[in-house]
C-alpha cells in the first residue's frame, strides 16, 4: 500500500523506503496490531457463518403468517449490527489509503468512486451473505403457505358467497354488523402477509446502516473537493 512519494511514514530511495520514526511505529506496532484484530474479526465471521449454516440444516418451524414477514427469522437482521466496528475499520483503512494518494500524489476523490463502491459491496456480502443460508427453507415455507392459505381462502370465500350472495343466510341474521365481513378482511390481511413474505432475513434498513458505516470514515475526504461551508450548504439543501 506504500506509494512512490515522500510521505509521513517513509521516503522512497533507490534501495527501497527509509522509514521515519512515525513509520517505524506504524510498521512494527500499529500495523501488526491492526492485522491481528482484523484477523480475529474474520475468524468471528467464519464461526458465525458456520453456526448459521448448521442451524439452517435443521428443519425449522417457520410460520408464513409471522408479522416480521420472514417466518419468524426477522430478528437475525439485527445481529449484523455487531459487525459495524469491523465495517468502519475497513472504511478507515480505505480512507487513509485514499488520503495518501490525494495529498501526496495529487489524485481526487472522484477517481476512486469505483473502489469505494466495490469495498461497500464486498463488505455487505461478507456480513450479510451468511444470512442467505436460510433462503431455501424460507422459499419453501412461502410456497407452501401460499398454497395452503390459498386453499383456506377459497373455502372461506366460497362459503361467504353462498351464504350472503346466494340466499344461504338465515332470515334472522342481518348483514349489517356481521362478523363474517371482518373475518373476510382478516383472511385477506393474513394472505397478504404470506404473499409478501421475504425469502431472506435481510432488511433494507440493515443494508443501509451497514453501507453508511463503511462510508462514514471516507466522508471527510469530501473536504478535499470543496470547502466545508459549501459542503454544508449542499447537505442542508438536500435535507431541507
Amino acid at each position: 500500500m506504500a506509494i512512490d512519494a515522500p510521505t509521513w511514514y517513509a521516503v522512497p530511495t533507490s534501495d527501497g523506503f527509509n522509514l521515519s520514526l512515525a513509520g517505524m511505529w506504524f510498521v512494527f506496532l500499529s500495523l501488526p496490531l491492526f492485522q491481528f484484530l482484523l484477523l480475529r474479526w474474520y475468524f468471528r465471521l467464519f464461526i458465525w457463518a458456520r453456526f448459521l449454516w448448521q442451524v439452517s440444516r435443521i428443519k425449522l418451524n417457520l410460520i408464513p403468517t409471522h408479522p416480521d414477514r420472514t417466518g419468524g427469522l426477522g430478528f437475525l437482521a439485527d445481529t449484523v449490527y455487531a459487525f459495524i466496528p469491523l465495517l468502519m475499520a475497513h472504511g478507515a483503512l480505505v480512507a487513509g489509503n485514499l488520503a495518501n494518494h490525494i495529498f501526496y500524489l495529487g489524485s481526487t476523490l472522484s477517481e476512486y468512486q469505483g473502489i469505494v463502491a466495490l469495498m461497500v459491496d464486498f463488505l455487505l456480502i461478507v456480513v450479510l451473505g451468511p444470512l442467505f443460508v436460510f433462503t431455501p427453507q424460507l422459499a419453501e415455507v412461502k410456497r407452501t403457505g401460499k398454497r395452503e392459505y390459498g386453499v383456506l381462502a377459497q373455502r372461506y370465500v366460497h362459503e361467504f358467497d353462498r351464504k350472503w350472495l346466494r340466499g344461504g343466510a338465515p332470515a334472522d341474521e342481518p348483514l349489517l354488523g356481521s362478523a363474517d365481513i371482518q373475518s373476510l378482511a382478516d383472511l385477506n390481511n393474513g394472505y397478504e402477509v404470506v404473499r409478501t413474505m421475504h425469502t431472506s432475513p435481510v432488511s433494507k434498513e440493515a443494508i443501509l446502516r451497514l453501507a453508511i458505516a463503511v462510508v462514514v470514515p471516507i466522508v471527510p475526504l469530501a473536504l478535499t473537493m470543496m470547502p466545508l461551508e459549501e459542503l454544508l450548504k449542499k447537505l442542508l439543501g438536500i435535507l431541507l
